[in-house]
């Protein structure tokens, strides 16, 4: 039997990058998926795949940041699927400044989006899971960032977010293990995405809600990751996605309240 038979997944931004290989992994692994996306094409492209390769899975389109989203959400995995047990926290983009220059919109949009709606989707949750008790351990894999643990220039919005990640994961953890809830964070490094690439000039930037967003980096920071990463690379989304796999695993059920690094050792 596959390890997350019968089990519900969640997971948000799972329509590119390190999401889409969750979703992807966990379905795999006998998860029935909720895949979320802002755009349509993406979560539906996800879902196919899954379905394609013999796996269940269904698209909840919008932004995490929509005030119904988490209900919606939430509904959308007990209504089609008939549970939910593994909540995965992962959709977010950056809009870097150093602080002097930053404004408020780019400090609030990036708060919202990576701590605002997490707490939003997982008190969305909370009803469900004390009203539904399992014989089994339940799952939170909050996705946070080495900038969240050690700061980083021109993050101050998105450093503060993933730190705030990774609090929300530790009081969690003490709030829900009376439900047989594990809840985890995970801080990646440097993986290799769309929002991670080596571009230049305008190929920097895309627009995401109305917004223009960076995407990729410049070539003499990725050749400093090369140099500087004990393993010589950036991570795959696949082994970052293997990371929170094995937080939704059985045989971690009394890890609780942790967030690990995954950066191949680089800090």
């Amino acid at each position: 039997m596959s390890t997350l038979q019968d089990k519900v997944a969640i997971v948000t931004g799972s329509g590119r990058g390190i999401g889409r290989e969750v979703a992807l992994k966990l379905a795999a692994e006998g998860a029935s998926v909720v895949v979320n996306d802002i755009d349509e094409a993406p979560a539906k492209e996800t879902v196919s795949d899954i379905l394609e390769a013999g796996g269940q899975a269904v698209a909840c389109v919008g932004s995490v940041t929509d005030h119904d989203f988490a209900d919606r959400f939430i509904g959308t995995a007990v209504d089609t699927f008939g549970g939910l047990d593994i909540i995965v926290n992962n959709a977010g983009y950056i809009m870097d400044s150093v602080i002097q220059r930053m404004t408020d919109e780019q400090w609030s949009t990036v708060l919202d989006m990576h701590l605002t709606a997490p707490f939003r989707i997982l008190r969305a949750a909370q009803p469900y899971i004390k009203a539904n008790p399992t014989d089994y351990h339940r799952k939170v894999v909050n996705v946070s960032s080495v900038s969240g643990v050690y700061g980083n220039i021109g993050q101050a919005n998105y450093a503060a977010a993933k730190s705030g990640v990774i609090g929300l994961t530790k009081t969690l953890a003490k709030e829900w293990g009376r439900y047989k809830v594990n809840v985890n964070a995970v801080a990646f490094g440097f993986i290799l995405t769309r929002m991670t690439e080596a571009v230049a000039g305008e190929d920097m930037f895309i627009e995401i809600e109305g917004r223009k967003v960076r995407a990729g980096v410049s070539q003499a920071a990725m050749d400093s990751v090369t140099r500087t990463n004990p393993l010589g690379r950036p991570g795959t989304p696949a082994e970052a996605a293997g990371a929170v796999y094995a937080f939704c695993l059985q045989e971690m059920n009394y890890v609780s309240g942790q967030c690990i690094t995954v950066d191949a050792g680089s800090r």
